[in-house]
């Protein structure tokens, strides 16, 4: 097992791909803490973890409040002893372009993308470091970091500075043994998805035009991205860091 004996909190697991990173890691050994604010379906993964002879713990977590992130890290300690792997997978995916989008928009947008994933880096790193023993830190960029679209403004300007983050994090952070690295995923058949291809409109439609960008000619799945997530928080991709490693079915190239 390669997380065995390692407490891995991952911010947005209810759902998606925050929650086949859930179910991979605890398969791998880890001890999970699902952050996320959707109580039904984080208590789910949780159960489903443990039904499975894992362990796993549900934390209620706005990302965008600070409260929350130190009330799920001290959970994390209370209950598991420690936290050696952080995942900033919680996100608000706006749907709206530059000339539609209010400044109250973009700051909540900002809010939950980028000072949530800082402030969980930041908390977690002083953890890590006071354990003496280093870690990983895994953040979610996006394909939408690389290239622009007609819509999503102010998730594509979050996404592009969660890459930047993780840059500067990696060289903050190399000196006491803390990896930091990001994924930029494509397009991906989760609830996001669903929900961007309802606000155009036509969910079938929205869809359909999501579909039609994709070299593969198919969405991937949220464990694709899930199998990459484990190599990158595991010992493995131990001369990793400061990457942002794109799996998105060839659709930036």
């Amino acid at each position: 097992m390669r997380l065995r004996e390692k407490v891995a909190v991952i911010t947005g697991a209810a759902n998606g791909i925050g929650h086949a990173m859930a179910l991979r890691f605890a398969r791998e050994g880890a001890s999970v803490v699902i952050a996320d604010k959707d109580a039904e379906h984080g208590k789910q993964t949780a159960t489903e973890i443990q039904k499975n002879g894992g362990s796993a713990l549900y934390r209620h977590c706005d990302v965008s409040r600070e409260n929350d992130i130190s009330a799920v890290l001290s959970a994390a300690r209370d209950h598991f002893g420690s936290v050696d792997i952080l995942v900033n997978d919680a996100a608000w995916q706006l749907n709206k372009p530059l000339l539609e989008t209010s400044a109250e928009e973009f700051s909540q947008v900002m809010a939950v993308n980028v000072t949530g994933t800082f402030i969980f880096m930041r908390e977690a790193a002083k953890i890590m470091i006071e354990q003496g023993r280093g870690g990983a830190i895994l953040n979610f960029a996006s394909s939408f970091a690389i290239v622009g679209s007609p819509g999503y403004f102010a998730y594509h300007a979050s996404k592009g500075a969660v890459a930047s983050m993780t840059r500067a994090a990696a060289i903050a952070l190399l000196p006491h043994g803390i990896r930091v690295n990001s994924i930029a995923p494509g397009t991906v058949d989760t609830p996001g998805l669903r929900d961007g291809a309802r606000d155009t409109g036509d969910e079938a439609r929205g869809l359909q035009s999501f579909m039609d960008l994709q070299p593969l000619k198919r969405f991937g799945q949220p464990e694709e991205i899930a199998n990459v997530a484990l190599l990158l928080v595991s010992d493995e991709a131990s001369f990793v860091d400061g990457a942002m490693w794109v799996v998105d079915g060839a659709y930036t190239i």
